[in-house]
C-alpha cells in the first residue's frame, strides 16, 4: 500500500511516540540514560558491549582476526546488549557511548580505561593499537581510510534509508523506497567497479575497510537483509559477490559473526564471548538444550 495522502509539515515538530513503526519503543528525540545500571566487566583487557548487527559484527570480526594473528592482548569479553529492550540507554552504556548505539568498547589495558565508540573508530583504534589490518603510510593508507569512511557515510542510506522504508516502515511509501533503492544500487555499483580492479577494497591486502563494508554489503549481496535480494537484483554485481564469498571463508570471520548473535540456527549463536573455548562449549550447550 502506498500512502498518497498529502502531508504539510507543521511550523514546529512534536514527538509522536506512536509514529515510529517497529522501533517506536526505543527511538526518541533526546539523549542520555533512561535507567541506572552499570556495565559488567570481565577479566580481559578489552570489554565489548554489542549485538551482532552489521555494525557489531565489524568489531567482533576484527578482534577474532587479531587473535588469529597471535595478538594475545586482543582477548576480549563480549557482552550482549539487547537494543530492542533499551539496554543501550543504561547509565553505564551511555557513559561508554553517549550516542547510545552499539558497539561500544572499553580498553582496560592501560592505567585508565579508554572508551571508544562508533564502529569505524573502534576498527581504526584496534588496527593502530596492534599494528594490523591498516597500512601505515602513503597511498595504501589513504585508500584504506577512504573506503572505511565511505562505509560510515554510505550505509545510513542502506540501513536507515532503504532498509527502514522497504522493510520496517508502518506503511509503504513509493517515493522513499524508489529514492533509496536507486542510491543503494549506485553504492553496489561503486563497490563492484572498485572490486573489479583489486581483490580487496584497499588493494591487494585485506584491511579494516573490508571488515567495515562486508557485514553490510556482503549480507545485502547474498539477500540476507531486508529480503531485498531479488528486488535489488544483487546477483548482477559479480565482483561484490566474489569478494563477499572470499571474506566469508575466513575462519575469524566465521567466529566473529557468531558473537552476540541471537537469531538463526543455535549453532550460529554465541550470545556472549568470554573465552576462545566458548565457540565450542556454549554453542554445544544450546544445541543439547534444543534437542
Amino acid at each position: 500500500m502506498t500512502d498518497s495522502s498529502p502531508y504539510t509539515p507543521p511550523a514546529i515538530w512534536t514527538w509522536n511516540k506512536e509514529n515510529g513503526g517497529r522501533f517506536a519503543n526505543i527511538n526518541r528525540p533526546i539523549a542520555g540514560p533512561t535507567h541506572d545500571k552499570e556495565l559488567p566487566v570481565g577479566r580481559h583487557p578489552l570489554q565489548l558491549y554489542s549485538l551482532a548487527t552489521p555494525n557489531g559484527v565489524k568489531v567482533t570480526v576484527m578482534l577474532e582476526e587479531l587473535l588469529a594473528l597471535g595478538h594475545s592482548g586482543a582477548q576480549y569479553d563480549a557482552w550482549l546488549i539487547k537494543i530492542h529492550e533499551g539496554q543501550q540507554f543504561s547509565s553505564g552504556f551511555v557513559a561508554a557511548n553517549p550516542n547510545s548505539k552499539i558497539p561500544a568498547l572499553m580498553d582496560h589495558s592501560g592505567p585508565a580505561p579508554i572508551r571508544v565508540f562508533e564502529s569505524g573508530a573502534i576498527l581504526l583504534y584496534l588496527a593502530e593499537k596492534f599494528g594490523a589490518f591498516v597500512p601505515t603510510a602513503g597511498a595504501a593508507r589513504a585508500e584504506c581510510l577512504s573506503w572505511l569512511f565511505w562505509q560510515m557515510g554510505a550505509t545510513p542510506y542502506l540501513g536507515g534509508g532503504f532498509g527502514h522504508f522497504y522493510a520496517y516502515a508502518p506503511f509503504k511509501i513509493e517515493y522513499a523506497i524508489d529514492r533509496f533503492a536507486m542510491e543503494v544500487k549506485r553504492q553496489l555499483d561503486v563497490l563492484d567497479r572498485r572490486l573489479a580492479q583489486s581483490p580487496y577494497l584497499a588493494g591487494d591486502e585485506y584491511t579494516i575497510a573490508d571488515m567495515a563494508v562486508w557485514p553490510w554489503y556482503g549480507a545485502l549481496a547474498k539477500g540476507l537483509v531486508y529480503g531485498a535480494g531479488e528486488f535489488l537484483q544483487v546477483q548482477e554485481y559479480t565482483n561484490v559477490q566474489r569478494w563477499t564469498d572470499l571474506i566469508a571463508q575466513r575462519p575469524a570471520v566465521k567466529r566473529g559473526r557468531m558473537v552476540n548473535r541471537t537469531s538463526g540456527e543455535p549453532s550460529s549463536q554465541l550470545h556472549e564471548r568470554h573465552e576462545a573455548e566458548d565457540f565450542e562449549t556454549k554453542t554445544q550447550d544450546k544445541l543439547t538444550a534444543a534437542g
